[in-house]
Parts: structure tokens; sequence; C-alpha cells
């Protein structure tokens, strides 16, 4: 029994303990100002306690906030960045997937001359910052058309995915066993049916994995949004800037508040709905190789 008790009581475990919870406080102290605030009066809020409970709690600042909140000359609320996030998000995603998949298949088991010559400059254009590239890619886009438009956005949001995407997809199946692919090959399958048939069904871990990555990075996004997409496509993370600097008389903190927390709704849902299977498609072989 004392053997038990000392085990429970060791310090490295309270070291833990003590740091995991101070972590978790860390990152939930500003949800829940943001929860709390979002829910007051501004009566309230005048009253300069951020941290305590509301005495009256209103829903008034989240409809304002999605439907009536004055974004620049428009006061229609971030509505309108919720759809146009959901229409550039969803082609950024599986684009991006479905390309990175079929580069990584090719340079694990295909392996065309000069694979490991293209497969470094991919490596490199991870390590290149955006914002270098900015300029030259609105000259490019503007040159075709197509800047400050949905399919421009989509395209910027496509290169600066590719090279992730195809080391995670390269990486997924380089631990692959190669005879299966050999068996394939056997089998009299090409390129584009053992892919389909064998490697795609294998891949729904790292799949998820890339999924959370690319709809999280592209929802976020805040400066791809705001050079590319142009006005009528502005995403929700332009929408809530234009909120919040958007000021005709007094600052509504509540209103801004719940903008905040409508504007991260869907990556908060997709980590938690999802999160388990980020960590099973990590293990199952996102970093390996």
């Amino acid at each position: 029994m004392k053997r038990r008790s000392s085990n429970f009581v060791n310090p490295a475990r309270i070291g833990i303990y003590a740091f995991l919870i101070t972590a978790a406080l860390f990152f939930l102290l500003p949800l829940y100002v943001m929860l709390v605030t979002s829910v007051k009066p501004m009566e309230e809020i005048r009253l300069g306690n951020i941290f305590a409970l509301p005495l009256r709690i209103t829903f008034e600042p989240w409809r304002s906030a999605w439907s009536g909140a004055c974004t620049g000359a428009s006061c229609e609320g971030i509505r309108g960045g919720f759809w146009n996030s959901v229409a550039i998000t969803v082609p950024s995603t599986i684009l991006p997937i479905l390309i990175g998949a079929i580069n990584g298949y090719a340079l694990s088991f295909w392996k065309p001359r000069g694979a490991s010559v293209l497969f470094a400059i991919l490596m490199i254009g991870a390590f290149i910052p955006l914002q270098v590239m900015i300029y030259p890619l609105v000259r490019v886009l503007a040159a075709f058309g197509v800047f400050g438009s949905l399919p421009g956005i989509v395209l910027v949001h496509m290169i600066f995915a590719m090279p992730v995407m195809t080391l995670l997809f390269r990486n997924y199946y380089a631990a692959v066993p190669h005879e299966l692919f050999q068996a394939a090959r056997i089998d009299g399958g090409g390129f584009f049916r053992i892919f389909a048939h064998v490697m795609l069904p294998m891949s729904l871990p790292i799949i998820v994995v890339a999924a959370i990555m690319q709809v999280t990075g592209v929802w976020n996004d805040y400066i791809l949004g705001l050079v590319f997409a142009g006005r009528d496509n502005a995403p929700m993370t332009v929408q809530l800037n234009n909120v919040i600097n958007t000021t005709t008389g007094t600052r509504l903190y509540n209103v801004n508040m719940a903008a905040t927390i409508l504007t991260s709704l869907v990556p908060l849902a997709i980590y938690f709905i999802s999160g388990r299977w980020f960590v099973r498609g990590i293990a199952a072989g996102a970093v390996k190789g």
C-alpha cells in the first residue's frame, strides 16, 4: 500500500499533470473569454470584468454577427463569408489531395526519370515563404484573367498545398510493401488502375490526415484570401477582419467575439470530430519514410 501511495504522489507525475493543466488553461482561457463576452450585453462588458459570468445572457450579438454586422459599406454580417469559405475550401481540399496522392504514388512506385529532382523541387517549394511568391502569382493570375476570382484563389491554394500533400503521400506509400505493387503489375494493372483499385483504398488514414490539414489551413487563411479572392469571394476570415475593424460609433465587443467564434467553428468541429483519425493517420505512416 505504501508503495502504491508513493507512486501516486511521485514528483514527476505531479509535474506532468501541472504542466498539462497549465497548457490546457493557456489555450482554453481565451476561448472562455470569447464565449462569455459574446453572450453579455454591452452594459456588463463596460464594467470591465472580462472573466465574470454574464448576469443576463443574450444571443443578439450572435444574430448580429451572422447577418447584421457591418463589413465596410455592407451590413450583412459574416454569413456571405461563410459560404465563400465553403466554396473555396471544398475544391482546395479535394484537388490537392487527389493530385498529391497521384504524385506520391508515382514517386514511390513508378519513379520516372528525374523523379528525385522533381521531388527536391517540390520540397524546396514547401520551405519558400508564401509572402515571397504573392507578387509573382498576382502577375501570373492577372495575365491569365483569373485574379480576384474563385478559380484563382483555389489555384493558389493548390500551388501552396502541393509540396506538403506530395510529401505526405510519398512517405505513406513508401511504407507499403513493394511486393503488392509488383503483384498488381503482374496481373496486368496499369498506372491508374493500380492507383484506383489498390493504393487508394489503402490510403484512408493518410487521406484523413491530409484533409484535416488542408481544411483547417484553407479555412483559417487570411492573407491569400485577402489578396487573391477578390471582393465577391472574400472568405470568412477577411469578413471577420472587416467586422472588427469597421467602427461606426461604439465598438461592439460582444459582436466581435461572436463573429470570431463563428469563424472558428468549422476548424474546432473538425478537430473534435476527427482528432482521433488524425492521430491514427500519423501513426499509420504519415511521418514514415
